[in-house]
């Protein structure tokens, strides 16, 4: 009997030494989730003010914190053609992106030059790709072709080509935003859960990397690619808007401008390039002192949000956005800050501060 109590007792003492290991091991491994952080920057984008911003943000992670997962705003199957051209000896595949690229926001310059940048000064560099398959029927298929030919068909990659090609088939013919920032978000789970504790950094368009919902900007009232990873990983989500750390304080430069016989000081606050419709580019000018004399003035269908400027906007301030056109011409168009927070264009309401704009004569 003496002996099958001194078994019952280590027994249940190995029992509770299991039981008590386990709940280490689980309380260990969700401290290790807590502790991995995601870091997310919302951009305009091909913005060269912001993409410098986020070059010198991407250097402080990669050599402080040795970062090296850098999460993107492009498909599985692009982040896939990135890694491959960060091993190779030229920038071939990266030229044939770019040339794909074209009518978007990513053909661009800057967007061009941030790539590069990232390759010769952060060379361990990873991408993971979690947006839609935008480009499926160019970049995804061509990707599919390059694992196919090299025996790849039985593979994750091969299956994450497809699922992001069927993600963009959907999206194109539906263009649902709430499908779009669903897709996203289970895209970066995957990708992020596969890296156990590391931290990572994600540069996405402003609308994805805010917290709440998207309709403040004119879209559809769903939840942000943000809000989704803040339910799922609660604190451990950063957020931050580059559109407005990164805006000019001075003026870059200043001249005398004349608009109906009177002359003004206009002061330059630098130019973006942009692939929206038939623009090259955008550059932005406010008038001194000009509010009184066109306050007045009947506001057109035309607003542009305080976001898309490159310096901060304060109330009774008038602008001026130059347009280059893909032809050579120039348009101008002029904004004042009435500091609206609702207006509604086109059917769509937008909820955040905006300039409104107006016609001169």
């Amino acid at each position: 009997m003496k002996h099958l109590k001194m078994f019952m007792i280590n027994k249940i003492i190995v029992l509770f030494s299991i039981a008590l290991s386990m709940l280490i091991a689980t309380t260990c491994t969700r401290t290790e989730k807590q502790t991995s952080q995601i870091f997310l920057y919302g951009e305009g984008h091909g913005v060269e003010r912001i993409m410098n911003k986020q070059l010198e943000i991407w250097h402080e992670y990669y050599h402080q914190q040795k970062m090296r997962h850098l999460f993107i705003e492009f498909p599985y199957f692009t982040a896939e053609y990135f890694n491959i051209w960060m091993q190779s000896d030229n920038d071939d595949i990266l030229e044939e992106l770019f040339n794909e690229w074209a009518g978007t926001l990513a053909h661009n310059p800057n967007v061009l030059a941030f790539f590069k940048a990232i390759k010769s000064k952060f060379p361990e560099t990873i991408f993971h790709g979690v947006d839609v398959g935008h480009g499926f029927y160019s970049t995804g298929e061509r990707f599919l072709q390059y694992l196919q030919d090299n025996n790849m068909q039985d593979t994750e990659r091969h299956l994450l080509t497809l699922e992001a090609i069927k993600q963009g088939e959907i999206w194109q013919k539906n263009r649902d935003d709430e499908f779009r920032e669903n897709a996203m978000a289970e895209n970066f789970i995957r990708e992020f859960d596969k890296l156990g504790n590391q931290n990572v950094m994600g540069i996405f368009g402003s609308v994805h990397a805010s917290f709440g919902n998207m309709g403040a900007e004119g879209y559809p009232d769903v939840k942000t690619l943000a809000e989704r990873l803040k339910e799922r990983y609660g604190r451990s989500v950063n957020t931050t808007d580059m559109t407005i750390v990164t805006w000019h304080i001075n003026p870059i430069k200043t001249e005398i401008v004349s608009i109906n016989g009177k002359d003004y000081v206009a002061s330059y606050f630098g130019t973006d390039f942009t692939a929206f419709r038939d623009i090259v580019s955008m550059s932005y000018w406010r008038l001194e002192n000009a509010y009184d004399d066109f306050k007045g003035k009947p506001a057109n269908r035309d607003i542009l949000p305080i976001k898309q400027y490159p310096m901060k906007i304060e109330r009774k301030q008038v602008f001026f956005v130059d347009a280059e056109l893909s032809d050579g011409a120039v348009n101008r168009s002029f904004y004042r800050s009435d500091m609206n927070i609702k207006e509604k264009i086109n059917g769509k309401l937008f909820k955040m501060p905006i300039t409104t704009g107006f016609n001169i004569e």
